[in-house]
């Protein structure tokens, strides 16, 4: 009888078997080249350049309020900025060769998808364009604790729906601009580029003596919003800082002495040039 048994168990399996591989239901899915991110219904139509976009919503980003977006419009740029160091979070940069716009989204690990050198068609419509600090960012509305309303994060949701992804990522297409030192007051130059992958070479950092570290959290550097604003020497504080969050990945890390090229996402607030860095990569030596 134990032999019968086993005899019939191995009829049932080999069967099983040849059902599986038979069945269609198994194969492997196949690549239809959509991303499983985001939304792939959106279109390339009405598609309007970043620096438009600045231009036409001037008024609300300089006056620091927010507008929703009522229009069909899009725009696309390219990934230059991203949360994968943690000294941007909650953001990513997109730049068109126009100018440069941040998008501020609830959601961490958005390098994960969104990668520098990712190309991005973004929907604006029912969207909030405003400015904090006459920096322009695109999100949703929030009110703080003290009353004051901004653009800050939409959530992960509703981020879903309004971009989709083209292509693959190409690191290689980003190319970071030389920071002009000579414009560093101009209102103009602020205007344009604020936002934008900047360079700026030959500096040096003041405090770096080969002990002290971006942004320590013991108090011994005045913080703001949890981040460590840097001087450079020569240069006013009041006109650029290296600004480092004591939750970024090399917040700990030695500050270079002597003189360094330093690239960053190059933000506003107010007047001030406000440097993050992506990685600590982004600052080396200067040659």
């Amino acid at each position: 009888m134990r032999h019968s048994k086993y005899i019939i168990i191995t009829i049932v399996c080999t069967l099983f078997a040849s059902c599986i591989s038979d069945s269609d239901s198994f194969d492997a899915p196949e690549d239809n080249g959509l991303s499983p991110y985001g939304n792939n219904a959106l279109t390339e139509s009405n598609v309007i350049s970043i620096s438009e976009l600045k231009s036409q919503y001037a008024g609300t980003i300089n006056n620091n309020g927010m507008k929703q977006v009522t229009e069909d419009q899009k725009i696309k740029g390219i990934v230059i900025g991203n949360d994968i160091q943690g000294n941007i979070y909650n953001e990513v940069i997109i730049d068109d060769g126009t100018g440069a716009f941040i998008i501020c989204v609830a959601q961490g690990g958005i390098y994960g998808y969104m990668p520098v050198g990712q190309q991005v068609l973004v929907d604006l419509k029912d969207l909030y364009i405003g400015g904090y600090g006459q920096q322009g960012e695109l999100g949703m509305p929030y009110t703080s604790a003290s009353g004051s309303t901004y653009v800050s994060r939409m959530n992960r949701f509703l981020w879903n729906n309004h971009y989709k992804l083209l292509g693959k990522a190409d690191p290689q297409s980003v190319t970071p601009i030389d920071f002009d030192l000579s414009q560093l007051t101009n209102t103009s130059y602020l205007e344009e580029n604020c936002g934008r992958l900047m360079t700026l070479r030959g500096v040096e950092i003041s405090g770096a003596d080969g002990k002290s570290v971006f942004a320590p959290n013991d108090g011994s550097v005045t913080l703001t919003a949890n981040c460590a604003n840097r001087n450079f020497k020569g240069l006013s504080s009041s006109s650029i800082v290296l600004r480092t969050s004591t939750y970024a990945d090399f917040a700990g890390n030695v500050m270079p002495t002597g003189k360094v090229n330093v690239t960053g996402i190059f933000t506003r607030y107010r007047n001030t040039w406000q440097i993050l860095l992506r990685t600590i990569d982004d600052i080396e030596p200067a040659s």
